[in-house]
């Protein structure tokens, strides 16, 4: 550990990633923020997404405005919502927005002509990347051929699971020692147990920087529980280190009941903050310190820190997943890939459709490319 992975609380959030939502009449939308001119035939914006912090946040401003443009950003995140709203997106955008991030699969010769002579580091999130988007979050299962392939991967390559979930939650869903896990969005970092050869050491690694919260997360954990119970279809997720409430299957009338709900609990907490991701409300404390955080730390960890041999990949599909991709494009290595059907502001390279076959797809041509390398240098399998 070195002072670098020290961080404390502050209570502004340092993410400035931009995301696409649906136009919408609430006064959300009515900032100057700039913007690019829209494509042709869609009703869509940019705006920044510490701006819309600055709107959700529940500490500041009147209740009924921070509740209406909590709900506004629901709508406009849910994919349902999205696909159902008038003027979507058109066809002219949809092929400039994939010319500008094409598919992965197509682009494998580039990609692996790119990590020639380098170190491929994975970074995976879980939800929707190697698992896929389901209504119950506990039966979020990844398939056996899934596991495998990612195993065989993870002989060659240094890999890591970050997610947003509680690491002991995904280390249960994917079952492999040899990894590492970044749970809690980051906050929740340990390197593999057994059967890693590139650890150098860091089964020792523990990263924990929000240790202090602990309590917090606690106490308001059993109270989202408490005013959320008779909100049919809300799920309170406790990820150690930070909160879920899923709202996937809640009526859609019923999300400003839940939203009211959750500002009740939440209004007595400075130190919390309130983010969003797919059919999902998070709580987390209000430290500088996301998925791209923890790509660092693990980059350094492993001794890569300053290397120019190193070639991180980052699959992810969640706007969590942007803090990552983002630190990817300012170390000028590697790339990100986005997991995603529809077109979305990213800091992304390449882009993967849903599901999760297309994860798999990619990690089969990778393994076929080691496998091929070893042959050719006389190594065993």
């Amino acid at each position: 550990m070195t002072n670098q992975n020290v961080v404390v609380p502050d209570g502004k959030s340092g993410i400035n990633v931009t995301i696409t939502v649906a136009v919408s009449g609430s006064s959300l939308f009515s900032t100057a923020a700039q913007k690019p001119p829209p494509a042709p035939g869609t009703n869509y914006i940019t705006i920044s997404k510490k701006k819309l912090l600055q709107n959700l946040d529940i500490n500041a401003g009147a209740g009924s405005a921070r509740i209406n443009a909590w709900m506004d950003s629901m709508r406009a995140s849910s994919p349902t919502h999205i696909k159902s709203s008038a003027g979507a997106i058109s066809d002219e955008y949809q092929s400039s927005w994939t010319l500008q991030h094409p598919s992965a699969l197509d682009m494998f010769e580039q990609i692996t002509n790119a990590s020639k002579g380098k170190q491929i580091v994975m970074f995976l999130d879980y939800d929707g990347t190697l698992s896929p988007i389901v209504e119950d979050p506990d039966r979020a299962f990844m398939s056996d051929p899934m596991r495998a392939t990612v195993k065989k991967l993870a002989r060659y390559f240094p890999t890591a699971i970050v997610s947003g979930r509680c690491r002991d939650k995904v280390y249960s869903f994917v079952r492999l020692a040899e990894l590492y896990y970044a749970g809690s969005h980051g906050m929740d970092i340990k390197g593999p147990t057994k059967g890693s050869k590139h650890n150098k050491g860091a089964q020792d690694v523990l990263c924990q920087p929000a240790s202090e919260f602990l309590p917090m997360i606690d106490e308001v954990y059993k109270s989202l529980l408490e005013v959320t119970k008779d909100t049919p279809g809300a799920k309170v997720e406790n990820n150690k280190f930070c909160l879920s409430v899923h709202f996937r299957c809640v009526d859609e009338k019923k999300w400003n009941e839940l939203a009211k709900q959750v500002e009740s609990v939440i209004e007595g907490y400075p130190d919390l903050r309130l983010t969003q991701g797919r059919k999902v409300l998070e709580i987390r404390p209000t430290i500088k310190w996301d998925k791209g955080k923890a790509l660092e730390f693990l980059l350094e960890s492993l001794g890569y820190a300053n290397g120019t041999d190193v070639f991180p990949i980052y699959i992810g599909d969640d706007r969590t997943d942007e803090d990552a991709f983002k630190v990817l494009r300012e170390r000028g290595q590697g790339f990100g890939i986005l997991v995603s059907k529809t077109p979305k502001d990213t800091n992304a390279s390449y882009s993967l459709q849903e599901p999760a076959e297309g994860v798999f797809a990619t990690f089969s041509r990778l393994e076929k490319i080691v496998l091929k390398k070893a042959v050719q240098i006389g190594k065993k399998d």
